[in-house]
């Protein structure tokens, strides 16, 4: 069996490593937002003009654009030369600059209308509405900060420099918490300092990419925009993609119209993602940020049993990290959230009501995670159509469940139609692969180690339900940070006992010249 590149378990934990990093400190910014400004009006209007940004973010750069740049540009680098990919970067630097300006503009003045789009629920309370508008237009120019910013990402992550890339996320976290404490310090308005550090924080994390790409040797600088073979290709791959993220960014838009004419329920739902979030960015987001460039390598030199070895031991080595956080947040998510986030102006409903939206989002986890390792197969090869087609059924199952059952289960039905959806998707993407040419059948190793990892989890999940309920005697805080260390060590047992994890393959993957 050919054996995966030490570079990409390498490359996985460094940025792992920093989204964990990231994380955290998103977790206490998340906690800061909770103590200050609870799941009220203003906080729901941050919510709403900070996601504005963040969903067309995901349309243009890291689901449209970079999906679509990655594989162009590492096959340039691996085939012509640094000269010819950074011209080709250049191009698509030109054409990506000139759109964001226009399209920031252009929602300048739309925003009202935006704001009705993403959460028309607040059209009928002036205060929440007329909050988000000004809240939006602040926050919104960041989207053109951090769009440059996933290019030169994807520029640094197909020179195999991934740790810049990755720990950018942190110097936002990093600003927004600065912006808080100085606003709650000097008695400013939290709000608006927040809408302020999201516009600054864009602006750091190009910086410091920029800045990174020019160390390294990459000189990538500012030409006119012009239509040239290099940003044809780059658009006829990246339209597709384009509207398979605007699919996407439709699923959460029907959810947060729904969330919106319940009270509290935006709130509850943005407080509930940024757990779960944890994992899948951790896992999820990293794998694949790693996995594309190796896979548009293996493409370009036809190493298809290369490529199926990579895959099969991304999977198992993301279903060894998710499945045991979704049992995990299954079986305690009130613990979890309480001791996150309940304090200051979030109430014990509060509390109660995001771990219902927590233990939801939670089983939709390992479907998010194995998303992020199957649609590199796909981008690769150059096919961003067939996951388009995927993603608008998957946008369809959403519509109906979260629209459908709003009237019978309420808010909740924004949640469980996010999850089905991604369940959805996944499994087309799955059927899908071998018609592009993608070999994504399990090998006997993750077929032995999957139902190996999964018992292992369950098993921890048992004991840590149990070790929950030390909170009548430790406290909320003392019984999570017994059920992590206890649950942590718990999986780790009972998965080597079970050979569902060997420290053998781990050495010999970080081991130069191993093999795994």
């Amino acid at each position: 069996m050919t054996p995966p590149p030490i570079r990409l378990l390498a490359g996985f934990l460094t940025v792992g490593g920093w989204t964990m990093a990231s994380r955290v400190l998103g977790f206490a910014r998340d906690i800061l937002i909770a103590g200050l400004l609870g799941a009220g009006p203003v906080a729901e209007a941050f919510f709403v003009a900070f996601r504005l940004p963040n969903m067309f973010r995901r349309f243009f750069a890291e689901g449209a654009f970079n999906m679509a740049f990655v594989p162009l540009y590492a096959k340039r680098l691996e085939g012509e030369g640094e000269a010819a990919s950074d011209r080709f970067a250049e191009e698509a630097l030109a054409g990506l600059a000139t759109v964001l300006l226009v399209f920031t503009v252009l929602a300048q003045v739309a925003m009202p209308w935006m704001v009705l789009a993403l959460a028309s629920g607040f059209g009928d309370e002036p205060g929440r509405f007329d909050l988000a508008v000004a809240f939006g237009r602040i926050c919104f120019p960041y989207i053109v900060f951090i769009s440059l910013a996933a290019l030169f990402s994807g520029v640094l992550n197909a020179h195999g420099r991934f740790a810049a890339a990755a720990a950018a996320p942190v110097l936002l976290n990093l600003v927004l918490i600065a912006g808080m404490g100085v606003a709650w310090g000097l008695g400013l308005d939290v709000g608006l300092a927040l809408a302020w550090a999201v516009f600054a924080g864009g602006v750091a994390q190009l910086g410091m990419l920029v800045l990174t790409a020019r160390r390294s040797g990459i000189r990538i600088g500012l030409r006119r925009p012009r239509w040239t073979p290099g940003t044809r290709r780059l658009v006829t791959l990246g339209l597709p993609a384009a509207l398979a993220g605007g699919v996407l960014q439709i699923n959460l838009l029907v959810g947060t119209q729904v969330a919106s004419y319940f009270d509290g329920a935006v709130g509850w739902l943005w407080y509930a993602d940024r757990v779960y979030q944890l994992p899948l960015g951790l896992v999820g987001v990293a794998i694949g940020v790693v996995l594309l460039p190796e896979l548009s390598r293996r493409e370009r030199a036809g190493d298809t049993a290369g490529g199926r070895n990579a895959l099969n031991r991304a999977t198992e080595f993301a279903m060894a990290l998710t499945l045991p956080a979704t049992v995990a947040l299954v079986a305690v998510p009130g613990l979890v959230t309480a001791v996150l986030f309940e304090r200051g102006a979030f109430t014990p409903a509060d509390t109660a009501a995001t771990a219902t939206a927590l233990a939801i989002y939670a089983l939709g986890l390992p479907a998010f995670v194995q998303q992020k390792i199957v649609q590199p197969a796909y981008f690769a090869r150059e096919d961003t159509r067939s996951p388009l087609r995927y993603a608008v059924v998957s946008m369809v199952v959403n519509g109906v469940v979260a629209v459908g059952l709003a009237p019978v289960i309420g808010w909740l039905a924004a949640a469980l139609g996010t999850v089905l959806a991604a369940w959805v998707n996944l499994i087309l993407l799955w059927r899908g692969a071998a018609r592009i040419g993608a070999d994504l059948t399990p090998d006997a190793r993750l077929v032995a180690r999957l139902w190996r990892i999964g018992a292992a989890a369950l098993v921890m999940g048992a004991i840590v339900l149990g070790l929950s309920t030390l909170r009548d005697v430790a406290g909320a805080a003392g019984a999570l940070v017994t059920v992590v260390v206890g649950g942590a060590a718990i999986y780790g047992a009972v998965a080597l006992g079970l050979g569902a994890v060997r420290p053998a393959d781990l050495r010999a993957a970080l081991g130069r010249g191993g093999r795994a």
